[in-house]
């Protein structure tokens, strides 16, 4: 299994940016999704979306991020807008191949987002 990961970059408060990630080595999946950590702490849950059925968020970026995914393209998206400093962290994409999956099954290799206030 392979998650490859691509978007981060250097944006301004209030500004957008717009992550992707592509597995391959699987047929099919149960949800894929993004962790963040910050420097000096956990690995955070910021959303995830099961290949069927509706996406989830965890609470500080409701209203703001949306995550989606293209089954045909084995990729899942996350659009990040009003983007806030405290947003700054590296942003691992994982694939949860079952229901069952407790922990993710598989992570992409990182990718920085940094804010800038």
């Amino acid at each position: 299994v392979q998650l490859v990961e691509s978007g981060g970059g250097l944006v301004q408060s209030g500004g957008s940016l717009r992550l992707s990630c592509t597995v391959s080595g699987v047929f099919g999946f149960y949800a894929m999704g993004w962790y963040r950590q910050a420097p000096g702490q956990a690995r955070d849950l910021v959303a995830w979306i099961p290949s069927i059925g509706s996406s989830n968020y965890t609470d500080s970026v409701k209203g703001r991020f949306t995550i989606s995914i293209d089954l045909a393209r084995d990729t899942v998206y996350l659009q990040m807008n009003s983007l806030k400093p405290e947003d700054t962290a590296v942003y691992y994409c994982f694939v949860n191949l079952h229901i069952s999956s407790t922990t993710p099954d598989a992570w992409g290799q990182g990718t920085m987002v940094t804010v800038s206030s």
